[in-house]
């Protein structure tokens, strides 16, 4: 994974083997008028790197021409891997300052569900690694993973006709920087769900997003394996995933903020030393992951990880027919609206045509929601939670349950954990 923070994070606008500023004006003005130019290369999956263009079509030749040069012929130079270096430093220290730790608890979910393999490696590269990384480790990591077989070139407002006959002329036989080595390194493993916990013990007292103290909170993540996005139980995990919804304790809870699902009406309404209470669905191509994130102060964890493992057992029984129809519907909604954004579509052809070779249309996802059963939840909820948990915990840990007990807690028909007693306080 470190490489690919590396590449992620180089300035490929800088990268072309046009060797001056002039050379690269003079080819965006053959693609004029320009509505909107921009390059960006996303790292927001674990599985995948994206790079974009938006222009006016009728640029089309010399937009595919610039992004192959992107993606295929990057310089790398000494000064720009150097300074690369120094940005990935200063993300590893953001990192364990910022106030927001879900991306944090995001990394340690995964190092706990699956333990040293696949989705379950760093994401984030360690700080010993940094100085290792050069234009040979670079080009290594490219010549492995930026092949043919695992690109897809998509557009959107563009003749299908006319991207193969830019993707022939400029990527069909085009010779990369890294040379045309075969792979040799290639990691073609399976996820393996193990469960496990992650902890972290850090003060986070001082942490503010600004003059006003920031309170001290604990945050765990309790998470459960679910499935991959090829599967058909994935439309029954994401509408149980928009079932129980949540979010912080300061949102406004504005118009189609959630307001009605149950981590809000279960949690957030009934509690009112939580802060927190979010689910998310992480889905991948060999597997899939639910949890929940959840902050209080650390006096107290032990109720906290009580009410969630809680949650955890609820989903499994009894399923309300007019939540779960709101559950749909703010799904079909999500679903159309992120829809109305070209990038968002195109991003959602690429990444359905690398997984699957074929694309859903919208009206056959939203055919497949509103076909979900009350007893599709259950079911897969109740396969749900047969699996071990995964657990993140970050902060002050010391009321903190073992993970035999939240274990335990989730196989119980009433999700409490197993009572404890202590002589001493």
């Amino acid at each position: 994974m470190k490489q690919n923070i590396s590449v992620e994070s180089l300035t490929f606008w800088k990268n072309w083997h046009f060797r001056l500023l002039i050379d690269l004006t003079a080819r965006m003005k053959f693609c004029l008028p320009w509505r909107s130019t921009g390059v960006f290369v996303t790292a927001r999956h674990q599985d995948t790197t994206m790079y974009a263009v938006s222009a006016d079509s009728k640029g089309l030749d010399t937009v595919v021409g610039l992004l192959a040069d992107v993606v295929l012929h990057p310089r790398l130079t000494d000064e720009e891997i150097e300074l690369t270096r120094m940005a990935v430093r200063f993300e590893l220290e953001d990192l364990g300052m910022r106030p927001d730790p879900e991306p944090l608890l995001t990394e340690m979910i995964h190092e706990a569900a699956y333990r040293e393999n696949t989705v379950g490696l760093h994401r984030f590269c360690p700080t010993e690694n940094i100085a290792k990384i050069d234009r040979s480790v670079l080009h290594s990591y490219l010549r492995n993973y930026y092949t043919p077989d695992r690109m897809v070139l998509a557009g959107v407002g563009v003749g299908h006709e006319q991207l193969v006959e830019c993707a022939r002329k400029y990527l069909l036989g085009a010779r990369p920087a890294w040379g045309s080595g075969a792979a040799v390194h290639v990691d073609g493993s399976v996820a393996q769900y193990t469960g496990g916990i992650a902890r972290l013990e850090r003060d986070m007292s001082s942490v503010s997003l600004g003059p006003t103290p920031f309170p001290e909170l604990t945050h765990i993540m309790i998470g459960l394996e679910s499935c991959s996005f090829l599967e058909g139980d994935f439309l029954p995990f994401a509408v149980l995933n928009m079932m129980m919804g949540g979010g912080g304790s300061f949102s406004a809870g504005g118009p189609g903020k959630g307001m009605f699902t149950r981590l809000y009406l279960n949690v957030l309404n009934r509690h009112h030393w939580m802060y927190n209470a979010t689910s998310y669905h992480h889905s991948y191509e060999d597997t899939g992951l639910l949890c929940i994130h959840a902050s209080a102060d650390p006096r107290q964890v032990r109720e906290m990880v009580e009410i969630i493992t809680r949650e955890f057992v609820l989903m499994a029984g009894t399923v309300d027919v007019v939540e779960l129809e709101r559950a749909k519907t703010q799904l079909t909604s999500m679903l159309m609206m992120n829809l109305e954004a070209r990038p968002v579509i195109f991003e959602d052809v690429g990444r359905q045509v690398l997984a699957t070779r074929s694309r859903k249309l919208p009206h056959e996802l939203c055919a497949l929601i509103r076909d979900v059963k009350p007893e599709d939840i259950k079911r897969v909820a109740s396969a749900m939670l047969r699996r071990k948990p995964a657990v993140a915990a970050l902060g002050d840990l010391s009321d903190l349950p073992a993970y035999e007990h939240i274990q335990a807690a989730l196989a119980n028909k009433d999700g409490r954990l197993p009572r404890t007693y202590r002589l001493f306080r």
